[in-house]
């Protein structure tokens, strides 16, 4: 699993890395279907599922979207170690924007750990290193 927390209002980070998961899945042709993309709300105020529903489609991976609770998400959010945080700016769709961690985890077919790579890694870089990890 290729997973990333982050919001469909963000104006930068969340769509290029989204996009960059766009180009990986991609990249990866066939092997594609060995690994599910998962983007995880941090924004559970503004993410209702209808609009994750249209938000993450745009990006054309198979990207499952998901959003729950303040707390699920809390909760969720703490089990990754992810920080997050409501940031007040008065042009932001409805008076706010989300701070968080930007790094895009990888995790193996049970559910542990692989790796995580930061916020600006080239998808070649993604693409490359998961190539040689499907094929171990």
């Amino acid at each position: 699993m290729l997973v990333f927390f982050g919001f469909a209002n963000c104006p930068d980070v969340c769509p290029t890395t989204l996009a960059e998961v766009a180009a990986v899945m991609e990249g990866l042709g066939p092997d594609a279907g060995r690994i599910q993309p998962l983007f995880i709300s941090i924004d559970p105020e503004r993410d209702t599922p209808m609009t994750l529903a249209d938000f993450v489609p745009r990006f054309e991976a198979g990207i499952i979207g998901l959003t729950g609770t303040p707390d699920q998400i809390d909760r969720t959010a703490k089990s990754f170690h992810i920080f997050y945080e409501k940031i007040e700016e008065a042009a932001a769709p409805e008076g706010y924007t989300m701070g968080h961690s930007s790094q895009l985890f990888l995790f193996d077919p049970e559910g542990g750990y692989v790796t995580a790579w930061p916020y600006g890694t080239q998808g070649e870089e993604i693409l490359s290193d998961l190539r040689e990890r499907i094929s171990l």
